[in-house]
């Protein structure tokens, strides 16, 4: 018996036996219904799925509430959530370290199970790989998710038009200001904390609510909120216009922003969404995201406007106009 993980338990025996059947299935429990098969037999009752991947990096791994094993099932979830779908199903792939501790892996993945019981969503593969000393920052993981798109409408940038209102469900750059704080030792992360939820219950009863009125909805994750709206601008080929008194910006995230020299425009977020919805029917969306904890920041921030096709611009309080340029780059290391 070991405390630290080491590369025997990568290495396919009895080991790794113990790690996988033992370790990761018993902490998923009721989550986990895989049967230890190359693949996972599943049964889908429509012909229209949507399908996400992603790899999760995020540093520190434990955070002020969460860590990677939240953001992983939460990023995923949310990411078929917002493409129109019910999530159902996910798979689960672990890089691990020599020399990490099992006890911070038994944590991370009660976090997996208890974001996949809110989630509703069950775990039915995945894999696990240890790599030496040195070949990984402690713990890497993967998922995989599939959901059923059971509505008669689809969900698309291409179709916004002149009118709609932007929806933005929650505080601004709070997850990318939380993980930097503690970082760089700043101290906000005490008073701003990470955002990090599955939100596919919140998009159901949107959804629900205002049926085809919703044109899209994204999560504002890498690039924050610039990077949605104008990316929503360049796939219509309309102009979104912003009110900069709208935007929901705690005092202490901007305070923390302007010292690390970072616009809140473009930090991360992981329980953050952006919808764009039609005119009719933006009183009832945010009624309906009102009515979660998660969302009662909702407000609307901005709309589309006739103008220059594929642009974004702010309105300051004084009334200046600004562009709102699409992030050429990164501005910060990957925070999630």
């Amino acid at each position: 018996m070991t405390d630290k993980v080491v590369l025997d338990h990568g290495a396919g025996g009895g080991m790794s036996q113990e790690l996988i059947s033992g370790t990761i299935a018993g902490i998923l429990g009721d989550t986990y219904i895989g049967e230890m098969e190359d693949s996972a037999l599943l049964e889908l009752p429509s012909m229209r799925i949507a399908m996400t991947t992603d790899s999760f990096v995020v540093d520190p791994i434990f955070f002020g509430n969460g860590d990677i094993g939240k953001i992983a099932i939460a990023g995923t979830v949310n990411d078929l959530a917002v493409s129109g779908a019910r999530p159902l199903y996910l798979t689960l792939a672990v890089v691990l370290e020599e020399g990490f501790e099992l006890e911070d892996f038994r944590r991370i993945l009660r976090s997996v199970r208890d974001a996949a019981r809110v989630a509703d969503v069950k775990i039915v593969a995945g894999d696990t790989k240890v790599v030496r000393r040195g070949e990984a920052d402690g713990i890497f993981l993967n998922t995989t998710g599939v959901g059923m798109l059971e509505r008669p409408f689809t969900l698309s940038s291409r179709t916004l038009q002149t009118g709609d209102q932007v929806i933005v469900t929650g505080f601004l750059g709070d997850h990318s200001i939380h993980i930097l704080s503690m970082r760089e030792g700043l101290g906000f992360e005490r008073r701003v904390h990470s955002d990090c939820a599955v939100l596919s219950h919140v998009v159901a009863d949107v959804l629900d609510t205002c049926g085809d009125g919703v044109r899209c909805i994204r999560d504002i994750t890498r690039g924050g909120l610039g990077t949605v709206v104008n990316e929503f601008a360049q796939a219509s080929a309309i102009t979104i216009e912003l009110d900069a008194s709208a935007l929901p910006i705690r005092p202490e995230t901007a305070m923390a922003a302007d010292m690390l020299g970072v616009d809140v425009m473009y930090l991360a977020n992981e329980g953050n969404l952006c919808l764009v919805v039609a005119a009719e029917q933006a009183e009832a969306a945010l009624k309906a995201l009102h009515a979660h904890p998660e969302c009662a920041q909702a407000a609307v921030v901005g709309q589309v406007v006739t103008a220059e096709a594929g642009t974004v611009r702010m309105v300051d309080v004084d009334g200046r106009v600004s562009t709102v340029e699409l992030l050429y780059g990164a501005q910060l290391p990957r925070l999630c």
